[in-house]
């Protein structure tokens, strides 16, 4: 049985979870609500926080040019046109990559940098401000992501049992890993209520977003892994950074914009076309 020090540590970490939750739910509900310049500006100040942390974590020396080239993509895109702010996002990770010129691996780390930690932010700001019906269809997604958030922490402290991947994350377990798919499943056909899109549609999109977001979660454990740090940062209590926090969130995003452009036949199929 668990020792009353580690039920301790587990209230403890709890409380901090939910007292970040409470600050950051609310923001982001509040900004996406709006969307326009209010979301760009808010994806913007996550962006330049996620560059200062991808700096910090890849020990780069270009800490403010990383930050303002991840900021500056959102900015454009709500001011400008979602196309201007998908050009700045690669025009700036090139220019990091030219400003960090000596060693491949340090351009290759400039360069990644500001395509991840500017491009998450600037893909929810796409798919609010897309062509698309955007508030039903960043609120739902968002909402599917918390929930497997949430199930998976609740899912694997309560349950336990083998390791989802012990080297890259070893606190997740696979029963986490079924609880959010349950769970989210289980969301997908409130979506399809909601949204008055296809049923079975819904719930298989409930399914990938689940998978997506906890694959972009262990994607960004392997690079913690490779930068021999345990947290991104640590402005979040409970969480680490904002990259700690959003990891799972940009992947769908960035996967769910990328479909929607591709196949637009998908948009139909769950009620969110215009």
């Amino acid at each position: 049985m668990p020792s009353e020090t580690t039920r301790g540590r587990t209230r403890s970490e709890l409380a901090l979870r939910l007292a970040s939750a409470a600050v950051l739910i609310p923001f982001a509900l509040c900004v996406v609500y709006f969307g326009g310049v209010p979301l760009a500006v808010g994806c913007a100040v996550f962006a330049g926080v996620m560059g200062l942390e991808w700096a910090g974590m890849s020990r780069s020396s270009l800490r403010m040019p990383l930050a303002l080239a991840c900021a500056l993509p959102s900015v454009i895109a709500g001011t400008v046109s979602l196309e201007a702010g998908a050009l700045c996002v690669l025009a700036t990770s090139g220019l990091m990559g030219v400003l960090a010129f000596g060693s491949p691996v340090r351009m290759g780390e400039a360069v990644f940098g500001v395509l991840y930690a500017g491009g998450m932010p600037l893909a929810l700001f796409v798919l609010r401000d897309g062509p698309w019906d955007g508030l039903p269809a960043a609120l739902i997604f968002m909402s599917i992501v918390w929930a497997s958030d949430a199930a998976a922490y609740f899912a694997g402290k309560g349950f336990g049992g083998p390791r989802l991947s012990p080297r890259e994350s070893p606190n997740k377990t696979w029963s986490g890993a079924l609880g959010a798919v349950i769970s989210t499943a289980l969301c997908g056909a409130i979506a399809a209520y909601l949204t008055g899109g296809d049923r079975m549609g819904w719930i298989v999109t409930g399914i990938l977003i689940s998978v997506v977001a906890q694959g972009g979660d262990l994607f960004e454990s392997q690079i913690k892994r490779r930068f021999g740090v345990k947290d991104a940062g640590g402005i979040l209590p409970g969480h680490g950074g904002i990259m700690d926090r959003v990891d799972g969130l940009g992947a769908v995003c960035a996967i769910t914009v990328l479909v929607f452009i591709v196949v637009p036949a998908s948009l139909d199929l769950l009620g969110l076309n215009t």
